[in-house]
């Protein structure tokens, strides 16, 4: 059996999965863009991780795992104090330890992550590495994790020593290793078998830790999962998901009218079973009574940075670096303000200065899921002390167009008992969602974040071009809020 340490936690998540990787790879979804932006993240992290056990080497990769292995050998025989990726094979099971450090009374384990805690799939990992260890003769001192501390703030330089948390969880793998062998044994007898999956049902491994990347074949195309089923009413693994599952109900339409569902629950099947819309007219003209023009409709786009570039700012924050304004008028004028920051510079001053220039402190303010809206300014404003009051000025006339939609004034089957934006925009303006497919670039809030990230890395025609897409879909946004709050107000007409 050939094991990899990243084969053996994808088999303690689920052992079907590691069959079809091992034997059936096509089936597999291949990483998304934002996928590869978080395997790019853990890189830079790694190297990064490394600075705190200087004096090392890094082992050079290669596909011929023996040239790697052969190297640690040699390296430890010469007493490199600090070996990076340090290559080791056990009965198959191939590992490659991010840090060993090595004294003359036994070795110890650092496993860098780019998450900001030690997670349960972290100490697998970790365990199969002193497993491999154990098994070869090391004598092993510690075992630990480390990760970003995201409550670290940076100052003018990068503090390594507070950007990361070292984290030792050697009682909590030495725990482990007694169950190791009869896993093993376990993903042996699955993978015996070349030909047949594992007959393995789906649940919340699907989604635990990680969502699986053979989700779409076990769901889609093996059981025919809709879109929309019981698992988006009821929580997966939950008590009620599983009874329905356990009787073969996947479909809404299939729930029986006497099963035991909260009020919401009931509510949104209903309202899918009987295929009407509901609208609460005088909720919704509170609602409307409430904006006063002219209305400002305000969205932002973020990226977040592991490492924090820019003083003032602590891992993975939402740094904003665009925003869109439509102003909308009583007589439909709409009048359409943007910015959008220049790459690899730290732009947070200039942008709350504009959006202070381009926002009154006292109109109101449009946004969908303000509370993301309120987080960027109240942040900004802590930040900027000069632009402080007009800042949270601009917040406290802040409010929330996904409102009516949270609060079940307005639904509609097509929502799927959903209020976001994903489903209430193409069920109430359905020819918005062509106008974001026909975008070229950036068509969703992923894309954006991913593009500004890596703006710096593209020649000048390509940059512009991609300003361009960038500034093309958060102004499609911020008008999407202007043509679904005219569908609103077009109840009462």
């Amino acid at each position: 059996m050939n094991l990899s340490k990243s084969l053996y936690t994808k088999g303690i998540q689920c052992p079907k999965a590691l069959w079809l990787k091992k034997y059936k790879p096509s089936v597999l979804t291949p990483p998304d863009e934002q996928a590869q932006a978080i395997f790019e993240t853990g890189n830079i992290v790694g190297d990064l991780a490394c600075q705190l056990f200087p004096d090392g080497r890094e082992i050079p990769y290669t596909t011929n795992y023996d040239e790697m292995i052969s190297t640690t050998k040699e390296w430890l025989k010469e007493g490199v104090s600090n070996i990076y990726e340090a290559t080791f094979t056990y009965e198959g099971i191939l590992i490659m330890v991010d840090i060993l450090k090595v004294e003359d009374d036994g070795v110890s384990i650092y496993e860098v992550k780019s998450s900001t805690e030690v997670k349960d799939i972290y100490l697998h990992d970790v365990s199969i590495q002193y497993y491999v260890l154990k098994n070869l003769g090391f004598s092993i001192k510690s075992a630990s994790v480390v990760h970003i501390n995201n409550e670290y703030v940076r100052g003018e330089s990068l503090e390594l020593d507070k950007l990361f948390k070292i984290v030792d969880v050697t009682s909590e793998v030495q725990s482990l290793q007694l169950n190791i062998p009869s896993i093993l044994k376990e993903f042996e007898s699955y993978l015996e078998d070349k030909v047949n999956e594992p007959d393995i049902d789906i649940g919340k491994h699907c989604n635990k830790p990680y969502e699986c990347d053979a989700k779409n074949y076990c769901w889609k195309i093996q059981r025919q999962i809709p879109e929309y089923s019981i698992f988006n009413i009821f929580n997966l693994g939950s008590k009620k998901q599983v009874e329905l599952y356990n009787q073969g109900i996947i479909d809404i339409e299939d729930i029986p009218d006497d099963f035991d569902m909260t009020t919401n629950q009931k509510q949104a099947v209903e309202n899918y079973k009987s295929k009407v819309s509901y609208i609460d007219k005088e909720n919704i003209k509170t609602f409307l009574e409430n904006l006063t023009y002219p209305i400002y409709h305000l969205d932002f786009e973020t990226y977040q940075q592991a490492i924090p570039k820019y003083k003032g700012i602590k891992p993975f924050e939402q740094i904003p670096f665009q925003y869109s304004l439509h102003i909308e008028h009583e007589d439909g004028t709409l009048i359409h303000k943007e910015y959008l920051s220049q790459d690899s510079v730290d732009s947070r001053y200039e942008l709350a200065q504009k959006l202070c220039e381009d926002i009154p402190s006292d109109v109101t303010v449009l946004a969908y899921n303000m509370s993301f809206e309120k987080g960027v300014i109240k942040r900004l404003a802590n930040l900027f002390p000069n632009l402080s009051s007009h800042l949270l000025a601009i917040n406290e006339n802040m409010q929330d167009l996904m409102t009516p939609f949270q609060k079940k004034w307005y639904v509609t089957p097509s929502m799927k008992g959903s209020y976001s934006i994903k489903y209430v925009l193409p069920a109430l303006v359905p020819e918005f969602e062509k106008a974001y497919k026909e975008l070229e670039g950036v068509q969703n809030g992923s894309q954006a974040m991913n593009a500004f990230a890596n703006l710096s890395k593209l020649d000048e025609v390509s940059k512009q071009k991609m300003r361009t897409s960038l500034l093309e879909y958060c102004k499609l946004d911020t008008l999407a809020m202007v043509k679904v709050l005219n569908k609103l107000e077009l109840i009462y007409e």
